[in-house]
């Protein structure tokens, strides 16, 4: 038997896709993203390739062309229904056409079809979009380009997919900003950072030779001074109509409010809606018990709680959320312990519907924290839902490990007025909840307003929606459309005004409306993303009642704008090419690690993305057979069990008060005998003893993880303060000797 050579799908057909190169350009906390997506047929057939990939789900699209030999082909936007009946008929005609169209069901889903390459033909799509970075808890900007080919389950025994993918990836990243750039990191290699400038603040980075397709490629940017305010006026475009969104400035303004210290709630529901499906297996569902342990001791006294589980069905530890005490703690630590990924697929809109029906409590806010790995087939419809009851809580959403959806994600937590992390590669997903946490422990934030002071000839069109939440340090971006003539020394000023547990508070920033230079449309294209996204939903909250020309507005906005919307498409025909393309046409998919799974394993495989595909090429007479991409997640960091980690034995200990009892296993935590810790206690201690070792065993040997104790060291700090124990001093210099370290009392919040 002849064995196969070259680049070669599972079933030893040739592969159309050869290399994927990204040009990354970050401004500030804007980034712009080039893709280069080089094809070529070498069959003897003409093709057509259908390749389904995601993208950041508020990403902007705003270009795309194809160049077939020496002819440049660039993409118009089109009604959507339109431009697959254009891309139908020039297929139909022998023509060479491309189709670029957002998923029905989730806008980080996008399908690209290449159509009609004639036998030894090249093809290089080009693909662009515009984004808003996110802030993480920490500060950093995070960029991510999601894998495409990461499959969730890997075949037991099987080959591994890595080295199976026949293409190349090659990724290069410029950061600029006003302010210094303090450091870049990634999941991935990268080759040294390299300034540009003394005053670092332009720098570019690579990805490293040889990067594996076995991860999405994450930077995190900091600046220094990254809390600092911004307005960015752009200019319109010269050739758009005066008075329409194209034609005018738009100003893009950030903001980033200041509480005091002291502002922090000291109750509400806290619901825990945790992924159980086969995905979360091994160390990721070991890891979010950790996880649910730390919340769990965390908690403030007064609070009431609940925790869901789900895959296909879901499960919830009690039948209504409880009060937080000792008895009912334990209870959910004993049943989260067993929790293992043995739910299913993802399926979260039914659990949510349950949440959301139970009766909130009286003068409790409701807290709900979400942890996911995958993709639904319903994203959009889950957003709705959790939009839908914005008034009665707060989402705090969580994307774990690769492959996660960054339209659920980021959708529930902005709808829900909370706040989003991503948990990756090393990430302990510890610390990022228990930044979540802080957040949700400060009060909420009502009576937001935003005021405009301009020059009396202009006015002012507000393109984002209300700001909704508002949390410590955290950015909220404003969008606006500015009408009239100025002069070029013209300044405007917005006022954020809102109150915060009963105190009125603003923030202010003054800005000059001269237009800043080399932003293109940047600013203008994401003003109309927000605005389009904010029509979609209008849409999609009134279906099926008599509420006139959303949509029209939204195809008309999004074809003059350039950007893409859930009711258009990119649609390129090759008008130019002479001879008709002959033959039958062959449908080839770019191969995918999921082709070489078991069928019984492929079960996972999210529908929505296949009913996509089908919907977008109804009507095609000449094909085959076709294939598409899944998204799936990758294994996490190694996490250490919990016997096996000082810090969870540790907290494991404490009770929901936030005390410590004196007991052998406390000293073993310690690193100590029952008798050492029994002899070095002072006379007139008492209980207080075990407290205060934890707490500086904590502070001792345990700062590198603060992020994950502050909050239960504040609770035991505060149950120690209670006890008005007049021994402190020497309760601590005590333990210091016994521990062999030097922690002030002040710094145990004592």
């Amino acid at each position: 038997m002849m064995t196969s050579c070259g680049l070669l799908t599972a079933q030893n057909k040739p592969v159309p896709l050869k290399s994927i190169e990204v040009e990354l350009e970050v401004r500030d906390h804007v980034a712009t993203v080039v893709s280069i997506l080089n094809y070529k047929n070498k069959e003897d057939k003409p093709l057509e390739a259908v390749f389904v990939f995601p993208l950041p789900g508020d990403a902007a699209v705003c270009h795309f062309s194809a160049k077939i030999g020496q002819t440049q082909i660039v993409a118009e936007v089109k009604e959507k229904q339109k431009a697959r009946e254009e891309y139908d008929d020039a297929l139909s005609s022998g023509q060479q056409a491309f189709l670029l169209e957002e998923s029905d069901q989730s806008p980080d889903i996008f399908s690209l079809s290449v159509g009609s390459l004639p036998p030894g033909e090249s093809a290089s799509i080009r693909l662009e979009y515009v984004a808003e970075l996110a802030v993480q808890a920490d500060d950093g900007l995070r960029f991510c380009l999601p894998a495409v080919l990461n499959p969730r389950y890997q075949p037991q025994g099987g080959l591994s997919s890595v080295g199976l993918v026949p293409y190349s990836l090659s990724f290069s990243a410029r950061v600029s900003s006003p302010r210094p750039i303090s450091k870049v990191e990634s999941n991935c290699s990268l080759d040294p950072l390299q300034d540009l400038n003394t005053d670092q603040t332009q720098a570019t980075v690579k990805l490293a030779a040889g990067h594996k397709f076995d991860r999405d490629v994450e930077l995190l940017i900091y600046y220094k001074d990254a809390h600092q305010p911004t307005a960015v006026v752009e200019a319109g475009q010269a050739s758009a109509e005066p008075g329409s969104l194209m034609g005018d400035p738009v100003v893009m303004v950030s903001l980033y409010p200041e509480f005091p210290q002291s502002a922090m709630a000291s109750c509400g529901e806290f619901v825990f809606l945790m992924d159980r499906s086969g995905s979360m297996s091994n160390t990721r569902i070991r890891s979010a018990k950790d996880t649910l342990l730390l919340l769990l001791k965390s908690l403030p006294m007064g609070c009431c709680f609940n925790i869901y589980s789900f895959g296909s069905r879901y499960e919830h530890i009690f039948p209504k959320s409880v009060e937080y005490s000792q008895q009912t703690m334990e209870e959910a630590l004993n049943t989260v312990e067993q929790m293992e990924a043995n739910l299913g697929e993802t399926e979260i809109l039914e659990p949510l519907k349950h949440i959301y029906n139970q009766p909130c409590i009286p003068s409790q806010l409701r807290q709900l924290f979400v942890f996911t790995d995958g993709e639904v087939r319903n994203t959009k419809e889950v957003i709705d839902l959790v939009k839908k009851n914005s008034d009665s809580h707060r989402c705090f959403s969580f994307g774990i490990g690769e492959g996660a959806s960054s339209a659920l994600i980021n959708g529930m937590a902005k709808e829900g007025g909370g706040h989003t992390q991503f948990i990756t590669g090393t990430d302990r997903m510890q610390a990022k909840v228990m930044q979540s946490l802080r957040f949700a422990l400060q009060p909420v934030v009502v009576d937001i307003s935003v005021t405009w002071d301009l020059p009396k000839e202009v006015s002012v069109t507000v393109l984002s929606p209300p700001i909704t939440a508002l949390f410590q340090g955290q950015r909220s971006l404003i969008y606006a459309q500015l009408s009239g003539q100025s002069s070029e020394a013209a300044e405007g000023c917005v006022t954020v005004k809102y109150s915060l547990a009963g105190h009125p508070s603003e923030n202010q920033l003054h800005f000059s409306l001269r237009p800043a230079e080399d932003t293109g449309l940047t600013v203008h294209r994401l003003g109309a993303r927000t605005l389009i996204r904010s029509l979609e939903m209008e849409e999609r909250e009134h279906r099926g009642q008599q509420v006139g020309g959303v949509k029209e507005k939204v195809v008309q906005l999004s074809v003059q704008s350039g950007v893409s919307s859930s009711f258009t498409a990119f649609i390129a025909v090759n008008k130019d090419n002479s001879e008709m393309i002959q033959g039958p046409l062959v449908r080839r998919n770019v191969p995918t690690p999921c082709e070489f799974l078991p069928k019984a394993k492929l079960k996972v495989s999210h529908s929505s993305e296949a009913k996509m595909v089908e919907k977008a090429m109804t009507g095609h007479l000449m094909f085959s057979y076709y294939f598409i991409f899944v998204l799936f997640s990758l294994p996490a960091a190694v996490h250490e069990h919990l016997s096996r980690d000082p810090l969870l034995q540790l907290v494991s200990l404490q009770e929901a008060s936030g005390c410590w009892l004196l007991d052998p296993a406390l000293a073993t935590a310690l690193g100590k005998t029952s008798k050492e810790v029994k002899k070095s206690k002072p006379e007139k201690v008492g209980f207080l003893w075990a407290t205060v070792l934890a707490l500086i065993w904590l502070h001792a040997f345990k700062m590198d993880a603060k992020d994950e104790w502050e909050l239960l060291a504040m609770k035991a700090a505060s149950w120690l303060r209670a006890q008005n124990a007049p021994c402190e001093s020497e309760c601590v210099d005590a333990g210091n000797i016994l521990l062999g370290s030097s922690v002030k009392k002040e710094a145990l919040g004592l």
